[in-house]
């Protein structure tokens, strides 16, 4: 291909092949290069330098990265969450930031779903004792039925409705949602503040973007608010929720258990007394995760950067002007 040919950079590695950004960039008239930079600063500035597009997962785009970029267009995020990149600064320089919003919908909700039912039945624990040669050792802890209960949604777009319909068979007899947009409820679902949410939910699962208006949302004095039966499951955004506050909830036992897929420091300190709970299920950002829904990731913000390429409006574009 042309060296003149406009180039599309991708500054964090892990996908098994790159087939599919190859083929759609290709069919454009672009390059597609792939140069890890492993969240090194400096390695970032020189590989975003001479992008057309770049293509980012969890590495981070600050303003720096931004002024680095001679030709940049746009910023692709492999994913949903943008927290990782500096939207006033790419807004200021005239390039686009879109992420893959419409991905993994099923992956999530089902790794909520299974978070929830881990804790719930305290599978980690009675694991353990099956692995250490126990069989017959009683209650261990007590188990709550989930029908008669009530679920809290912190936040309904396409995540939190689909963990909703996974979520109804178990039978709850209230569905509390917390959410901006109240007006797009379905009948079965009761407008909600969060503090009543977390008063009132047995099972609170959160399914909000991490904005500075976010962060920590889930705090000690909301925490206090919860019930001894209450299950927090966060599949969403570590930042959302308090670790240290959650940590002496419940160690203190004054929450039933939580489940745990994103963190706020990712990867997280092995010591965090979070780690030494036996009520807790943490699993490692995963959630996202199935063949065919990494598929659909590669492809999607592939077709993203060659709409941006064909001087067409992103899909999904987040920081219009």
């Amino acid at each position: 291909m042309h060296a003149d040919a406009p180039l599309v950079v991708a500054i964090d590695d892990g996908y098994q092949s790159y087939d599919q950004e190859e083929a759609i960039l290709g069919a454009v008239g672009a390059r597609f290069e792939l140069r890890p930079c492993r969240r090194d600063p400096q390695r970032t500035l020189e590989a975003v330098r001479d992008a057309t597009v770049v293509m980012v997962r969890e590495g981070p785009l600050p303003r720096a990265a931004f002024d680095a970029m001679a030709q940049a267009r746009a910023v692709i995020r492999y994913g949903i969450g943008v927290d990782n990149i500096d939207q006033v600064a790419a807004r200021e320089r005239r390039i686009a930031v879109a992420n893959v919003p419409d991905y993994g919908t099923d992956e999530v909700a089902t790794q909520t779903v299974a978070l929830a039912l881990a804790v719930t039945r305290h599978v980690r624990l009675h694991d353990a004792e099956v692995r250490a040669g126990r069989w017959s050792t009683g209650v261990l802890r007590p188990m709550l039925r989930l029908r008669g209960r009530t679920l809290g949604l912190v936040g309904y777009g396409r995540i939190a409705r689909r963990t909703h319909e996974m979520l109804a068979g178990f039978g709850f007899s209230r569905t509390l949602v917390h959410d901006r947009q109240q007006s797009r409820l379905p009948a079965s679902c009761e407008a909600a503040d969060l503090d009543t949410l977390c008063r009132e939910a047995d099972l609170i699962s959160l399914h909000v973007p991490l904005t500075p208006q976010t962060r920590h949302l889930i705090d000690a004095r909301r925490i206090a608010l919860m019930r001894p039966s209450a299950v927090l499951v966060n599949t969403a955004r570590g930042g959302l929720v308090d670790l240290d506050a959650l940590a002496e909830a419940l160690g203190q036992g004054r929450l039933h258990g939580a489940g745990l897929d994103v963190l706020e420091h990712e990867p997280p300190d092995p010591s965090h007394p979070i780690f030494s709970l036996d009520n807790v299920v943490v699993t490692n950002h995963i959630g996202w995760y199935s063949e065919e829904a990494l598929r659909d990731l590669q492809r999607k913000a592939a077709e993203e950067a060659a709409r941006v390429l064909r001087g067409e409006r992103p899909l999904h574009w987040l920081n219009p002007w």
